[in-house]
């Protein structure tokens, strides 16, 4: 998969997905990452995250001066939205409405704005390997608010749905996961699919910055050209991990902050 579009080389988003906790179980090290991270993904209530969780999640991207983007996923809280579900249409298209709505309602109340919309888990493969699934997400986020752009997997089908339809979205790379090579994410089931040495996931970020280029599983050479890069929130020493990738692109000169003010080629302001 190859792509021409060019990144600023001066300035990257990092994104995590947070708040992924429920009641008093807590997930990663959300305190933490929220200092490092420019933009925040939260969970929305099906795959994980509640009421307060999400609350807590809105008052520290405040207080950090960190994007928020709402991560609806499927109702899955047993296997952590990770497991496809076949829903129909209109139903999918409810699930993800009613998840924005409640992301929305909040940061409201807290004085803050919802940013951006990346789908979380199954729902975001399912998306890179089915265009129905594609196109019912991208018009559920586009009923809801049409300039709410969405956050994609760079190169993909997805990428293709959203940019077809006219709807704003921004390219996404993985810094700690692995690519096969026709560019979707290898299965978390594989060995080798999360990568949690910060040096590793260090070395890739900044190339993806300068080159714009990944290497697939079997060194294929992906060209991505990301907007955004993304690690998981529960990557074993995310906190670790983050830090590092944030000091090396600190070092390169490489700014790190959100891209959701800055339109794509050919979008307007959104």
């Amino acid at each position: 998969m190859t792509d021409t579009t060019t990144t600023d080389l001066n300035s990257i988003d990092l994104n995590s997905d947070l708040g992924e906790s429920y009641g008093r179980w807590v997930l990663g090290d959300d305190a933490a990452l929220f200092g490092l991270v420019s933009s925040a993904n939260i969970a929305c209530g099906f795959h994980a995250g509640d009421p307060s969780v999400m609350q807590r999640s809105i008052r520290l991207a405040l207080e950090n001066d960190v994007a928020i983007g709402a991560h609806p996923g499927y109702a899955d809280l047993r296997g952590f939205g990770r497991v496809g579900l076949e829903l129909p249409a209109e139903q999918l298209r409810n699930d993800i409405v009613y998840q924005l709505g409640a992301l929305a309602g909040l940061c409201r109340v807290e004085g803050a704005t919802l940013r951006y919309v990346k789908p979380h888990g199954a729902l975001y493969n399912q998306m890179n390997r089915d265009e129905a699934v594609a196109r019912t997400v991208v018009a559920a986020v586009a009923a809801f608010d049409p300039a709410l752009p969405l956050l994609v997997l760079a190169a993909s089908g997805a990428e293709r749905v959203v940019r077809d339809y006219g709807h704003p979205y921004r390219r996404e790379a993985f810094i700690d996961r692995g690519y096969l090579p026709n560019g979707q994410l290898q299965p978390r089931s594989e060995p080798g699919s999360v990568t949690t040495d910060p040096v590793a996931a260090a070395d890739r970020a900044l190339r993806l910055v300068q080159t714009g280029e990944v290497s697939a599983t079997d060194g294929t050479t992906l060209q991505l050209r990301p907007d955004s890069l993304c690690v998981h929130g529960d990557t074993p020493g995310a906190r670790q991990l983050v830090g590092l990738v944030r000091q090396r692109l600190t070092d390169a000169g490489v700014k790190v902050r959100p891209c959701w003010d800055t339109p794509r080629p050919g979008e307007s302001t959104p």
